[in-house]
């Protein structure tokens, strides 16, 4: 079997950096949570990443991680084509612990019973367990879990214990303390469990004797030797928005080659008020780090007159950037790379999975294209430095504070590559870019100004392609409603929308129509992710 691009990605020689950390692997049956499992091992200190449910024990083997976990899925493992994985992982003498359809389908490998339930479970429960299992030590008997299921184990594979219930599941964990096998019909991973990362603490470290050492100030490390060996006496171009992001990767980079570092920040109009002219006084007097400014503002809005679908946005923008920077750096060039903030949950968005359920086959389900990643076209004269295309938001956010990147930039809310234009449903034209930039500024200043900028994952204005009826100074208005958006999220790949008290959302929308032009209604967007996302588009 031809290995998968993952399980192939931690053995190439680029990545041997990631030989020096202990690993634990997420075998992902197509869970919306997969990646927020190895979210959750990375906060214990121990490297962990997703891979497919097809890598087979002898991959495994070569890869060597300290424990496996089987992700949930949206499958029933009795279904015809339902995804399986190598029974042989079982036997490798390494630690696995299932998670929903993890535990059911290494149940039925095991000689087990997976029947549909006569209850489904979803939602919160309250767990019973046997707090002298290595899997619940030190617990209470009783906390809240967080169910997803509507298939229960029923028969237990040889030398297999239940180690825990809740009043609709009999079988709601189980232990092989022989084999270090384990698993739980519900999710450790989400916050909504009680318990949850004690419970993971409990496989990593001490099931699975993993070395806590995954931290940002090791990573720096390795991966400023690793760019100082791939690129050797070269010069890279990053990339630069002002973002935490690409900030954060300034100041990895300049640490590990110094002048050769040019940072190119494009203006393609797309940006926030006063936001241009902020970044280049700050890395140019500040850091006294090079920046390259282009004014490609004309070039970007033509590029996007008349496009309305927002993946053709998303591409065309990639396209354009890595155009301008190729005719910008044989201007101030040559160079051999290019450097890009690229994280883990943009490569995950760009080209997610699902599982065919007829044939079990991955297939792509692509939620939408991230500029850095999904726009890039298939002639790219650069060579492409990604040191963050491991990490996620919050592990990025460590390594900016261990070198010493100011507080603002690191508290800086995300801010899409392709910017404004994206906030902007419909076509992007220089009047409406007016018009959002305008309310954004004001949302943003009232949010400062109730001291709740930190309280939130972002905050921002969506411009509609539409027109409302209002009424202003006796006079009926036709101009277009404005969508307030604020979330609350730990790492971007899930959010709730944020509950700001009424008199911030008064003074928002009240200036917004009193202050900005062709505005005269505010809507507030209360949609969680998922099953929507932060972006409009």
């Amino acid at each position: 079997m031809k290995m998968n691009s993952q399980a192939e990605m931690l053995l190439k020689d680029e990545d041997k950096n990631i030989e020096f950390y202990d690993s634990i692997l997420v075998l992902d049956f197509g869970s919306q949570y997969s990646e927020l499992i190895a979210r959750r091992v990375r906060e214990l200190n121990v490297y962990s990443e997703v891979v497919s449910y097809r890598t087979t024990a002898s991959q495994i083997k070569k890869i060597s991680p300290k424990g496996i976990i089987l992700s949930g899925g949206p499958s029933s493992v009795y279904d015809e084509g339902a995804p399986s994985c190598d029974q042989e992982i079982f036997n490798l003498g390494i630690p696995v612990l299932g998670v929903c359809y993890g535990m059911q389908l290494m149940t039925k490998l095991l000689g087990g019973k997976v029947v549909r339930a006569d209850k489904h479970e979803y939602g919160k429960s309250i767990l019973e367990i046997n707090p002298k299992d290595k899997l619940f030590l030190d617990l209470e008997s009783k906390f809240v879990s967080w169910m997803s299921h509507g298939d229960s184990v029923t028969d237990l594979p040889s030398d297999f214990t239940i180690s825990a219930k809740t009043s609709n599941t009999s079988c709601a964990a189980i232990s092989n303390h022989n084999k270090k096998l384990y698993g739980v019909q519900f999710h450790p991973e989400v916050i909504h469990t009680m318990n949850g990362i004690e419970i993971l603490r409990n496989f990593v470290i001490n099931i699975c004797d993993s070395n806590p050492n995954w931290t940002m100030k090791t990573f720096i490390e390795e991966s400023i030797n690793q760019v100082r060996a791939k690129v050797g006496d070269k010069k890279i171009l990053l990339a630069l928005s002002g973002g935490v992001d690409s900030s954060t990767l300034a100041f990895l980079l300049h640490d590990a080659i110094g002048e050769r570092l040019t940072c190119m920040f494009i203006d393609q109009g797309f940006m926030r008020k006063g936001e241009p002219e902020r970044l280049l006084t700050t890395f140019q007097n500040e850091f006294h780090i090079k920046v390259h400014y282009v004014n490609a503002k004309e070039r970007f809005v033509s590029a996007l007159k008349g496009i309305i679908d927002p993946e053709e946005k998303r591409k065309i923008i990639g396209r354009e950037f890595i155009r301008t920077f190729e005719d910008e750096s044989k201007k101030i060039g040559p160079f051999d790379y290019l450097a890009q903030g690229t994280l883990y949950p943009d490569v995950i968005e760009s080209a997610d999975t699902n599982i065919d359920p007829k044939t079990g086959e991955r297939v792509a389900v692509k939620i939408k294209s991230h500029h850095n990643v999904g726009g890039l076209p298939k002639d790219l004269q650069f060579k492409l430095v990604e040191p963050f295309r491991k990490l996620f938001k919050d592990e990025v956010r460590k390594v900016a504070r261990e070198l010493a990147v100011p507080k603002r930039i690191i508290e800086r809310h995300p801010f899409p590559g392709p910017g404004l234009a994206i906030r902007i449903i419909g076509e992007v034209t220089q009047e409406r870019l007016d018009v959002l930039r305008e309310a954004d500024s004001i949302i943003r200043d009232e949010i400062n100004k109730a001291g709740l900028y930190n309280a939130v994952w972002q905050v921002f204005g969506v411009l509609l392609p539409i027109h409302s009826v209002g009424v202003m100074g006796d006079k009926r208005t036709y101009s277009n409603p404005i969508v307030l958006r604020a979330v609350t999220s730990e790492d971007g790949m899930t959010a709730d929308w944020a509950k700001l008290p009424y008199e911030v959302l008064e003074k928002i929308s009240t200036r917004l129509v009193n202050e900005v032009k062709n505005i005269n209604r505010v809507v507030y967007d209360i949609t969680s992710k998922p099953p929507g996302t932060i972006e409009w588009e």
